[in-house]
């Protein structure tokens, strides 16, 4: 028994009326393997929390979890709220220099960890204040530092629960309690520490739940990081509100993993980003149209192109284990071609909007709403307003604003950079640009800060170039850049498929076909832009743009000056 004084939004009141209702039911776990069931969740979380307590974690302290998703990752953020401290959860792509700063500046008084991450702390083996604990039960003899198994810490937690003879005492949890502290890997490059609480998080998840009809028991399929907020919430406390069942895919899953996954635990909801549909667009979708000389012509008339999208779009669905009700799409921009193409198919999917501060979503769904606009990023979630500040009269394009229950405490000791972003009676400026239609949807046009300025006054979004650019199936990823008053594009090709398309030729006639291509491609570009935003040269890049957590590339390490040859 839990002797707490709770309140309706908080994330321990989440846990605990949820085992309350479904508390049998199978709850978390690894794809393909036995779940945890509600109970056997909650109590490893008081467990937990309990032993947290006894070794000094009090309220306000901070606790780190710099880890791959696992049920052992939840059980940790669940015990660590149940006390009132706060979870830094770090995002496990993050180079090791990150880690440093941000490790150095909370202060943790404990880190949760695994072995992919262990790298990234030796240097701070004097700094830490506890044993680090593996949550994928790694152990080594001669390890630099001090490591404690997951399964070794928590069997010692529910022994000490056990052996007492009185109910466990927690301190008081309030729902404008700090939770969380998150820091943003943006595109910018400046990463903050964003401050969330309780009702924060709890509010988002709650006006999620309201977008569709969830049925307790579906299964959600985890395959983005949990120290996201975006997956956070929409998929780790959106189905744990609604009684559903986690499965995480562990790494990351290459289209034939994710296929097999899929097949046994046949989910209900995956949140994605852009970057996976689109691969699959430009790998199982094209080809099969582009092989069939019927297909294409089919393909040039609409009602045989919506004929055709909506065959493959059942084929799709098959692909993700013929149970998917929803595919949530966030994080980033979707591709106005792909989005097309899932509209045409019948394809259960649905795009949000929202970023670290809002806990994420200011806007998506709700699913079955006709007039949602596609391209848009729908409406405006329940108990969130949105508006558009400073309009442009031609287009109604301006900064986007967002109020809620949601929306951030401010920046971890950073009033100034809190004070420019949030407005005293509570509104944020996200530094996205966008306007909301006739119909009250929201759309997207990109960051304020990435907006070009050409010399004869026109403002180009470089997204909506990038967007072109990236339909070439022969394209993995392209970006916009302005140089002396010119834009240039970079792209990274993909190499498999040159490969394919160059066999036995040589490495000079190779060269050539690449050429070839990007000054195609330049050209057929130009045709579909404004004479002043034309495209003055299309350049290879031969390895990977640096990219966020959601696959976003940071385009500060690419403007024109610093782009690399």
């Amino acid at each position: 028994m839990v002797v707490a004084s709770e309140v309706r939004m908080t994330l321990n009141y989440i846990l605990d009326s949820s085992c309350a209702k479904h508390g049998d039911a199978p709850c978390i776990g690894m794809a393909l393997e036995k779940p945890l069931t509600y109970n056997e969740f909650s109590n490893r979380a008081i467990a937990l929390a309990h032993r947290l307590q006894s070794e000094g974690v009090q309220k306000g302290d901070r606790v780190a979890l710099l880890a791959e998703n696992s049920h052992n990752w939840g059980n940790v953020y669940f015990a660590v709220v149940r006390l009132g401290a706060v979870v830094v959860p770090i995002l496990p792509d993050l180079p090791e220099s990150d880690v440093h700063h941000i490790l150095h500046e909370m202060q943790v008084k404990a880190l949760f960890s695994t072995q992919r991450q262990l790298e990234k702390i030796y240097e701070l083996k004097n700094q830490l204040q506890a044993p680090v604990v593996t949550l994928d039960d790694y152990t080594a003899e001669h390890e630099v530092i001090s490591l404690v198994t997951f399964f070794d810490y928590l069997a010692g937690a529910m022994a000490m629960v056990a052996k007492m003879d009185q109910d466990l005492q927690f301190p008081d949890v309030d729902q404008d309690d700090l939770a969380a502290i998150l820091y943003t890997s943006g595109t910018s490059g400046y990463s903050k520490a964003v401050m969330l609480s309780h009702k924060n998080l709890t509010s988002n998840a709650y006006s999620a739940s309201a977008l569709m009809r969830i049925e307790p028991g579906s299964v959600f399929l985890s395959v983005l990081p949990m120290s996201h907020t975006y997956e956070f919430t929409c998929g780790f406390l959106l189905p744990l509100l609604t009684g559903c069942r986690i499965a995480y895919a562990g790494k990351s899953p290459t289209p034939a993993i994710l296929q097999k996954l899929c097949q046994h635990e046949k989910p209900f909801a995956i949140f994605a980003v852009p970057l996976i549909l689109e691969k699959i667009y430009k790998k199982r979708v094209i080809p099969q149209i582009e092989k069939s000389k019927v297909l294409t012509l089919l393909c040039k008339i609409k009602m045989g192109r919506k004929f055709i999208h909506r065959k493959i779009g059942q084929k799709l669905l098959d692909f993700f284990g013929g149970n998917l009700k929803l595919m949530g799409i966030g994080g980033a921009a979707l591709n106005p071609e792909v989005e097309l193409f899932l509209a045409e198919a019948g394809f259960p999917y649905l795009i949000g909007y929202g970023l670290t501060e809002a806990s994420p979503l200011l806007s998506g769904g709700p699913a079955g709403d006709p007039s949602i606009t596609v391209g848009s990023a729908g409406k405006p979630i329940p108990g969130v307003e949105v508006k558009i500040v400073n309009p442009n009269p031609e287009t109604g394009i301006g900064e986007i604003y967002g109020c809620g229950a949601n929306i951030m405490m401010g920046y971890y000791q950073d009033q100034e950079a809190t004070a420019e972003v949030l407005s005293a009676d509570g509104w944020l400026a996200t530094g996205d640009l966008g306007f909301i239609d006739d119909r009250g949807n929201l759309h997207i046009c990109g960051r304020s800060k990435n907006v070009i300025v050409l010399p004869s006054g026109e403002n180009v979004y470089p997204e909506a170039i990038e967007h072109k650019l990236n339909t070439y199936n022969w394209v993995v990823e392209g970006i916009v850049v302005e140089n002396n008053g010119r834009l240039e594009a970079w792209i990274y090709p993909d190499y498999e498929a040159i490969d394919e398309e160059t066999t036995g030729k040589s490495r000079v006639e190779r060269r050539g076909y690449i050429d070839a291509l990007l000054e195609q491609m330049r050209h057929e570009l130009n045709s579909q832009l404004s004479t002043a935003s034309k495209i003055s040269k299309i350049y290879e890049r031969r390895e990977p743009f640096i990219k966020t957590a959601t696959h976003k590339i940071k385009r500060y390490l690419y403007d024109g000056n610093t782009m690399p040859a």
